[in-house]
């Protein structure tokens, strides 16, 4: 994992994108407050890494990613990594449908789709 950082692509400063962190925290739902539970840290410390763009200790970084459902890449700020699931109501839920069977899926994507179809038609 070294050998990882010392490739220069990663800085412990990226203060030219203050608002990664930010962006992330605000996609995934997620107040200062909440993030900083979830990754067992200060809101104030939450608050400092999205002021000054500087990233947290290493071992908070694989806490956070998976408390904003990113990759530890796209935390730091390497473009199109692959996403993973966020630790939201909603994730959990995705997460438990695509352990049922089958079938029991097909009818849970049913309502969704209803569910979609139904708010794309208001919307207009």
């Amino acid at each position: 994992m070294q050998a990882f950082f010392q490739l220069g692509s990663y800085t412990a400063d990226m203060s030219e994108d203050v608002s990664h962190l930010r962006k992330l925290r605000e996609a995934a739902g997620l107040s200062v407050r909440e993030l900083a539970r979830r990754i067992d840290q200060q809101p104030t410390n939450v608050s400092f890494w999205e002021r000054t763009g500087k990233f947290p200790r290493s071992d908070v970084l694989i806490p956070m990613a998976k408390a904003l459902g990113v990759s530890v890449e796209e935390l730091l700020g390497e473009k199109d990594p692959k996403r993973t699931a966020p630790e939201s109501r909603l994730g959990r839920s995705f997460e438990a449908v695509s352990k049922l069977p089958r079938r029991q899926q097909g009818k849970i994507l049913d309502v969704v789709e209803a569910l979609l179809a139904q708010h794309s038609t208001e919307g207009s």
